[in-house]
Order: structure tokens, then sequence, then C-alpha cells
């Protein structure tokens, strides 16, 4: 791959990083300075701050595999490198999916309006059982992270830079093809949390329609909050879901090029585009939650109150 390229694809790939480690970071600050003012965390702010740790971390991860993938493809020679940054990957990753489907289930039983009684045990039962379902879904992560790493043989993967005249290629060369199958089925469990968060969409969709049917029938001519509340929850659930489906097709092709005989771009290109899931739906968040819009507003009124100072 030319050395412009290469160069190009970083400055991206390094652009996408700070930009989704900005907003993260400020979403793990605004709910951590409201813990520490109230010496209490509500449910809703422990599972941002979560998802925010743990897409920090993937970021980072991502960011890691992509410049040793092109400054030092050596590196990958050896399992036992590729051994810890394949096992964070897989964490971070896992978490980062079945925190979000939280944050989904939250909003839905927060907002959506039924009567059935295990949907009202579960309404009742949410907030309490939050901390223990984060540490489910991090044992689990861990677990499926193990089963990864253990299964990957120091000769899995063989990298060799060659240089043919003034472009630089990366050979990957796969000896145990085993590896990639068990890691592909592996994370195709991510699918299921994202099937959980597909139906917490459809069923906030259904609570709206016969919200809305209900209000046609009563019609008061007031602001109604809870449409509001319905139509917010599902723009976040939504954004989730799309941004999702762009991740896990590029997780895909980066694992699958392990298959082909060239495979540096193909990598670059879908870690490039997985970066986009961890850092674009962190400020979806931020714009859809008002305590969190509000303390952006605040922040950015204060840069341009600093900024106009200055001038002066």
């Amino acid at each position: 791959m030319p050395d412009k390229v290469e160069s190009i694809l970083m400055l991206v790939a390094a652009e996408e990083f700070s930009m989704g480690i900005l907003g993260n970071t400020f979403i793990g600050l605004v709910t951590c300075m409201g813990w520490i003012k109230k010496r209490k965390i509500a449910s809703i702010d422990l599972i941002l701050t979560s998802l925010a740790i743990s897409r920090i971390c993937l970021l980072c991860i991502i960011l890691l595999d992509c410049f040793i993938l092109v400054l030092y493809p050596d590196v990958y020679a050896t399992g036992k490198q590729m051994r810890i940054i394949d096992f964070f990957w897989t964490l971070t990753n896992h978490l980062s999916v079945w925190f979000a489907t939280c944050l989904s289930i939250f909003y839905f039983l927060k907002i959506a309006n039924f009567f059935h009684p295990l949907f009202l045990w579960m309404k009742w039962r949410i907030d309490s059982a939050i901390p223990r379902i984060l540490l489910g879904c991090l044992a689990l992560s861990v677990f499926i992270s193990l089963v990864v790493t253990e299964n990957l043989n120091d000769d899995f993967r063989c990298c060799v830079r060659t240089k043919k005249k003034t472009n630089l290629t990366v050979r990957c060369r796969v000896k145990k093809a085993k590896y990639s199958s068990i890691k592909i089925c592996l994370n195709l469990l991510t699918l299921f949390p994202f099937s959980v968060s597909l139906i917490s969409f459809l069923l906030l969709i259904l609570s709206l329609w016969r919200h809305t049917r209900h209000m046609k029938f009563n019609a008061t001519g007031c602001r109604d909050f809870s449409i509001e509340a319905h139509m917010g929850a599902m723009k976040a659930v939504i954004s989730f879901l799309l941004l999702f489906i762009a991740y896990y097709l590029a997780f895909l092709v980066a694992t699958s090029s392990y298959f082909m005989p060239e495979t540096e771009l193909a990598v670059i290109i879908g870690e490039l585009i997985a970066l986009i899931y961890p850092s674009s739906h962190s400020f979806i968040l931020i714009l859809g939650s008002n305590k969190l819009r509000q303390a952006s507003l605040r922040v950015l009124w204060k840069i341009k109150y600093i900024l106009k100072r200055r001038n002066f």
C-alpha cells in the first residue's frame, strides 16, 4: 500500500479516535460529577458511564491495532502480542454492545406504557437490577474473550512486510483457520443483544402508537411529554441499531480478511468504519439527553466566552 494512502488512512483513524474520546470522556465526566455531587448515581448514569468507559477502551484498542498493522506488522508474527490485543478488543467489543443493549432496555422499561404483569415487574425492579446486570455483562464478556484468546496459537498469523519499489505491502498468512472460525462464531453472539435492542425499539413504536391513539380520544391541547420521551428513546435506539450494523459488517470484513493473501488495506478500512460506531453514537446520546445536552451547551458557552476575552 502506498505511503500516501497509509498516511491518509492513519489521519482519518486519528480524527475518528479523537472525536470518540472527546464525546465519551464528556459523558463520563458529566455523569461522574453528578455522582460526586449527589453522592449517589442514577441507573441511567451508571449505564452511560459504563458504556463510555467501554467505548474509550474499544477506541484505544482499534487505533492501536491499526497503527501496529501499518507501522509494526512484525509484532503479529508472534502470538503473545496478538493474544493481548485480541483479548481486549473482544472484551471491549462485547462490553460496548451489551451496555448499549442495557441502555435500550432501560429506555424501553422506563418510557413504554404496557400493563402486562411481567412488564410492570421488570419496570419496578430495573433500577435495583442494573448493577447486577452490568456485572453479568462484564463476566460474560470476559468469558468469551478468554475462549477467543485460548484458541489463538503462536503460529496463527504471520505478517511479513516486503518492499516493492516504493510501495510497502503486508502479506498475512493464516496457518490456523480454526481460530478465525471460532472468533467469528463467538462474535456472532453479539447478534443476540442486537436482537434484544431491535425488539425494544419495535415495542417502543407499539407503545407510542397506542399512546397517540389514546391521546386522539382524549385531546387536551397540552404539551405531551410522553411522546417526546418516546421519540427521544427511539432516536437513541435506532441510531445504535444502524451504527451497530455498520460496525458489525466492518468487523466481519476485518476478520474475514485474514483469509485473503493481502489484508492490510481491508483490515484498515474495516477498522476505520468500525471507529464510526463508538465515536458518533456518543454524540447522539449527548444530543438525546437533556442533562448531557445542557452540560455541553454550558461548556460551549464558556469556550466561546474565553475566546472572546482573548480576542480583546
